[in-house]
């Protein structure tokens, strides 16, 4: 069935199943909140919410918004489209559907939440000429739940965060912190002690430990290709810092690595350092500079980053589980 021949209609309870699976496949669903139930909520509040659904036949559902007017505004949720039917406009019907329910009931404003990481699904809503308002939520839970049996028990997770620049951004230049002495020199043909003294000295707070486990001989190959280079800030005569930049790829600069020493921290020397990593890989001409941070890092790499001109594209959750981690944090 074609996009134009899908039928744009309310949700029955013949739908549930669909509805659930949809969403599923979306990854809508959180432990918390049991899909049933919000739909027979949803349901539960004729005139004032409902779920509008997609048919595609044969009981398959192509999407789905679910919208609820309290009297002031509108709320949208479980905006869906199912996998194999994205990209095809559907996502804009049926936001233009949640807005028609809204104007029909005398509501003037329509919101939605997005998670800051969720940088794919803020673009679509600013394509369609969403803002993003300044206001802060608060939440309370009515209803204490029973957490989940947590499988990964003992093993340690990493959200991580890919953000990338498709174009040279316009930095203002970051002026060297008042007082310190700083030098920045890259280190040719980097050995493998000095390297492991810059990575293991930086990384530690953050649990950095995938080049801790890599034999001598492998971290040698990477770290000593003429596509990587390795620039060291040095303050006041002593390593303050380093980034790592990786060429390696046609039409792409990786920022491989970044941190400032634990003595060093809030002194400045992060936008500094990061502003000035990022102008010499786009003085490469690429395609794009990218770089990924995670849950461990510093809380603030990635307001940082941002700030800079780093986009979000893709967030995942890493479990760590390698018997040569505790041994490796130990050390």
């Amino acid at each position: 069935m074609a996009a134009g021949d899908l039928i744009l209609r309310p949700a029955t309870p013949a739908d549930d199943a669909a509805l659930v699976a949809l969403w599923q496949a979306c990854k809508l669903t959180v432990w918390y909140n049991d899909p049933l139930v919000d739909i027979a909520t949803w349901r539960g509040q004729p005139g004032s919410s409902d779920i509008l659904v997609l048919d595609a036949g044969d009981g398959a559902l192509a999407g789905s918004v679910a919208v609820g007017c309290d009297g002031h505004r509108a709320w949208v949720y479980y905006l869906a489209v199912a996998p194999d039917r994205q990209r095809q406009g559907l996502g804009q019907r049926l936001m233009a559907a949640a807005e028609d329910f809204a104007r029909a009931r005398g509501i003037q404003k329509i919101q939605l939440m997005v998670r800051p990481s969720n940088g794919k699904v803020a673009a679509f809503y600013r394509a369609l000429g969403y803002d993003e308002t300044p206001r802060r939520i608060f939440a309370r839970w009515l209803k204490t739940l029973p957490m989940p049996p947590d499988p990964l028990e003992g093993k340690l997770r990493s959200v991580i965060t890919y953000l990338e620049m498709r174009a040279r951004p316009a930095l203002k230049p970051v002026p060297a912190p008042h007082g310190l002495k700083l030098a920045l020199l890259r280190v040719e043909t980097p050995s493998v002690a000095f390297y492991r003294f810059l990575y293991n000295t930086v990384g530690k707070p953050w649990l950095w430990w995938a080049r801790r486990a890599m034999s001598d001989e492998a971290l040698a190959r990477a770290i000593q290709d003429p596509k990587v280079e390795i620039y060291v800030l040095y303050c006041d005569g002593q390593p303050a810092g380093y980034a790592e930049l990786d060429r390696r790829v046609a039409g792409e600069v990786e920022l491989a690595y970044f941190g400032i020493m634990p003595q060093f921290i809030g002194r400045k020397l992060g936008p500094y350092l990061l502003t000035w990593a990022i102008e010499q890989a786009w003085s490469y001409g690429p395609e794009r500079l990218w770089v990924n941070t995670c849950s461990f890092d510093h809380p603030k790499a990635l307001p940082l980053y941002q700030k800079l001109g780093f986009q979000p594209y893709r967030q995942v959750t890493e479990v760590i589980d390698d018997p040569r981690l505790n041994g490796l944090m130990d050390s």
